[in-house]
């Protein structure tokens, strides 16, 4: 049987660094800490997200990366937190969340032309959130009532949902392809609750 040494062993899947790679936030960074983060166990399915987004006159770029193993979803993000004038400084955080706690994966397709629609040719917009009970978000409204005329206050309602990541995915900004791999991966962590992920 052929040994395989420990870097081997820990090393990630080439499509998974290409991702990283073609994001183009510090890879070798974002590489390390992730490698770290799964610690050697088999990767099933990933996602890398880069955005940059615009604070007054600075830009931050933002990547994040999801990686589901058998038996958790491994998630990294990397920052820009310099200060103008400053030198370049980056934060990279990763956070392991057993499969098992998942609470909901949900994914919200945008579609233009909705009366033309047919699988396969049509862009589409996803927004990808999942939730295992970090983060909740309370949205609340006033109490409605079924009688028109009642003045009486009748507090408010509202629902509480897990919203701990949420990531928007464009077509029109992203590329088809970066669609098609978010439905993937998606489709992946939601078969994936409750439990483990086979293994490949």
């Amino acid at each position: 049987m052929r040994r395989v040494s420990q870097e081997q062993d820990q090393a990630l899947p080439e499509d998974l660094t290409l991702a990283i790679t073609h994001a183009g936030y510090y890879p070798a960074l974002v590489c390390d800490v992730v490698e770290s983060a799964v610690a050697g166990d088999e990767v099933i399915s990933h996602l890398v997200h880069q955005e940059t987004t615009f604070d007054d006159e600075t830009v931050r770029r933002h990547v994040t990366v999801l990686v589901v193993t058998p038996q958790r979803l491994v998630i990294a993000h990397a920052d820009d937190f310099s200060e103008p004038g400053a030198p370049a400084t980056a934060t990279a955080t990763t956070e392991t969340v057993p499969l098992a706690a998942l609470r909901g994966v949900m994914v919200t397709h945008v579609v233009a032309d909705p009366e033309t629609f047919s699988s396969g040719t049509h862009s589409r917009d996803i927004t990808l959130t999942i939730g295992w009970g970090a983060v909740s978000r309370l949205d609340l409204l006033p109490a409605q009532c079924a009688d028109p005329e009642c003045t009486a206050d009748h507090g408010f309602e509202g629902t509480v949902a897990s919203d701990d990541i949420s990531l928007r995915i464009s077509a029109a900004a992203d590329g088809e392809g970066a669609v098609d791999t978010a439905l993937a991966f998606a489709r992946t962590l939601s078969a994936s609750i409750g439990g483990g992920v086979a293994r490949r």
